[in-house]
């Protein structure tokens, strides 16, 4: 049985960190990943151009029971130690509005420079490498596919549910369990919404930006604007990414899910209305109702929103009412739909939910019911919006859950 100061079960992002921060306290360290690769799951952050970090941080960009878990550990190891981290790997930043990509814009990029890093500072990593067992005697006594180990210290850097391709599986929770750390309900989160709604018949492709509320039993837990679009099984982009985690929860809890949309978001209904009231007075009898829409919505929005208050697409644009009018422009600026749930697990970027935050110590990220048990990354009851913060939270806790098991690691020698 081969001994080490710190094990780390999953090689993501989190885990990456974890060993090398641990290495470089001058610790033994075994990262062990039962994929045959490490990072895969970094290779699809950001479209392939990985994402990984954004100027803009708060509690406002993370959720969970309890955001402000995040704040002692993003003082330790924050967007500025980010940056300098990976520019010290090769990583030269190329910034767009806030957010951070290589200047390569390859994730690939990301993933070398950390397995170089980890072979430069020895750490030994095992691959394709099943856990059997995990105990905890003296030490964490680990029975794998490929051998036994013991560990003064032990990091979960397993993740969650989300891309289930990508190595998160799950298969870790049991000895998380086992030790006593309960999970917040897990839920996929930034993914698809689904709904049935007829509205949405047709709509499969087209863009918009819009506004964007979620009720939840007629609460609104939700509000933003950006892009949306529509796809056959209900609604996708950027802002209903954002919105998935609360319709998710809402739907587990057997409650109500309603999307409210405002497909005028840069102005009230009084000016909307005004709008509409000039383009089809503009274009009297030269177009019907559809075509006086054409340049505001694409066409096949038009044609839904038409047919939604009842007016003939073919109709002249001058005998649409007043009264016609108005309910469309009511309808642009509050489109409910109930959504009736979002896409599974294997679609989603990442999981709400996981290891309860209160069963750890915020500022060193160990157990408070196992001594020497530490936890980083998408496993802990942590999610961030889309933009590079969960990246960012991976980057950051597995920093200080490897430094500090390091050091607790050098306390028993």
């Amino acid at each position: 049985m081969k001994d080490y100061d710190v094990i780390i079960i999953g090689a993501g992002a989190s885990g990456c960190l974890a060993a090398i921060s641990a290495a470089r306290q001058k610790r033994r360290v075994l990262l062990l990943e039962h994929l045959d690769k490490i990072g895969k799951k970094i290779l699809s952050t950001g479209n392939g151009k990985c994402n990984y970090t954004n100027q803009m941080q708060g509690t406002s960009y993370y959720r969970g029971t309890d955001p402000v878990f995040v704040v002692p550990v993003m003082e330790q190891f924050g967007f500025e130690e980010t940056l300098s981290f990976f520019r010290e790997l090769g990583i030269q930043p190329k910034e767009k509005n806030g957010y951070y990509y290589p200047y390569s814009e390859q994730a690939a990029s990301m993933v070398e420079v950390l397995t170089m890093e980890l072979r430069r500072l020895r750490v030994d990593v095992l691959l394709s490498c099943e856990i059997e067992s995990v105990k905890k005697k003296k030490r964490f006594m680990l029975k794998t596919s490929l051998g036994e180990f013991s560990g003064k210290t032990l990091i979960f850097a397993t993740g969650l549910l989300a891309g289930r391709k990508t190595g998160c599986d799950g298969s870790a929770f049991p000895y998380i369990e086992q030790f006593g750390h309960h999970f917040i309900d897990i839920v996929p989160s930034l993914v698809q919404m689904k709904s049935k709604d007829s509205f949405l018949k047709n709509l499969a492709g087209i863009r918009a930006e819009i506004g964007l509320k979620l009720l939840v039993e007629r609460e609104n837990v939700f509000a933003d604007c950006g892009e949306l679009l529509h796809i056959a099984e209900g609604l996708s982009g950027i802002v209903s990414f954002q919105a998935s985690r609360f319709a998710a929860y809402g739907i587990r809890q057997n409650k109500s899910v309603t999307a409210v949309i405002d497909y005028y978001p840069k102005g009230d209904f009084e000016e909307l209305y005004t709008l509409l009231t000039e383009r089809y007075l503009q274009y009297g009898k030269e177009k019907t109702a559809a075509e006086a829409l054409i340049g505001l919505y694409p066409y096949p929005l038009a044609i839904a929103f038409l047919k939604e208050v009842g007016i003939p697409k073919d109709l002249p644009a001058a005998k649409v009412s007043t009264k016609e009018l108005k309910r469309l422009a009511g309808l642009m600026k509050e489109c409910k739909l109930t959504i009736t749930g979002t896409k599974d697990f294997s679609d989603a970027q990442v999981c709400a939910g996981g290891v309860m935050t209160k069963e750890l110590d915020n500022e060193t990220l160990e157990s408070r019911k196992v001594k020497g048990l530490f936890f980083c990354g998408e496993v802990i009851d942590i999610d961030g919006m889309c933009g590079g913060y969960n990246l960012q939270w991976a980057w950051s806790s597995g920093y200080v859950a490897g430094k500090q098991a390091a050091l607790t690691a050098a306390k028993q020698e």
